[in-house]
């Protein structure tokens, strides 16, 4: 066998050290331990919220303007995932048209999904409004989407309020049904997207919605149902 060529193991070399450079970076949040439950209120009351990072790295992926605050923030204890969200907004649209979380969807609200790898199939997501109404989807990717699947009973707590500054949602996750799902291995991390659709009446009257997210996706269209959407969640003692 003949001795494999130096020269080509440089240009080799150059060439995985160029493709690692040129790979994006997963957007982390930390997500730090606590040794209690969260009180559940809709208020983001409970003094251990203060422990928690505070995420404000939202955006308009689809627009140049700059996006209302939105503030995320998350803890996890044994059994459990926590978390906050604080929207400010000062003019809160919710449909009520009596069809419970379906409404959710026109409505302002907050969104986390949940993947397990890029094959998102399956990936489940929660729309969240400022009522503490949820949909709960199961879905496979590209858009294939059960509107009538419901997480785990008992697994999911869910609470919301308002104020004239805007609204929280507020909620707690159960490992077990992470687990259950597949999207949580007991390896710390989880593949999440955390979204906001924002509901504003433009000058002629006309409700549009202004999507907002923590990571930009890969798509030049509003879309959120794709790989490249999702963070990183990373659980640390």
């Amino acid at each position: 066998m003949k001795p494999t060529n130096p020269f080509f193991l440089a240009i080799l070399g150059t060439i995985f050290i160029s493709m690692a450079c040129n790979t994006p970076t997963l957007k982390t949040y930390t997500v730090k331990k606590i040794d209690r439950s969260i009180e559940i209120t809709g208020k983001g009351t409970d003094p251990y919220w203060d422990k928690a990072d505070n995420l404000l790295d939202f955006s308009y992926p689809w627009r140049e303007e700059t996006a209302p605050q939105t503030s995320f923030r998350a803890l996890w204890s044994d059994t459990h995932l926590y978390f906050l969200y604080r929207a400010t907004d000062p003019d809160i649209i919710l449909k009520e048209r009596g069809m419970g979380e379906r409404d959710a969807v026109e409505s302002d609200r907050v969104e986390i999904f949940f993947k397990a790898d890029d094959k998102m199939d399956p990936y489940y997501a929660l729309e969240m409004d400022a009522l503490g109404r949820v949909l709960d989807t199961e879905g496979r990717f590209h858009r294939n989407i059960d509107y009538d699947w419901n997480w785990p009973k008992g697994q999911l707590v869910l609470e919301a309020t308002r104020d004239e500054e805007g609204y929280f949602v507020e909620g707690s996750i159960s490992f077990a049904s992470l687990r259950q799902l597949g999207m949580y291995k007991d390896d710390q991390l989880l593949k999440a997207g955390l979204y906001r659709g924002e509901y504003v009446t433009d000058d002629n009257g006309d409700i549009v919605t202004k999507w907002i997210s923590w990571v930009m996706p890969d798509s030049e269209t509003p879309d959120f149902h794709i790989p490249s959407s999702f963070g990183l969640l990373k659980l640390v003692e």
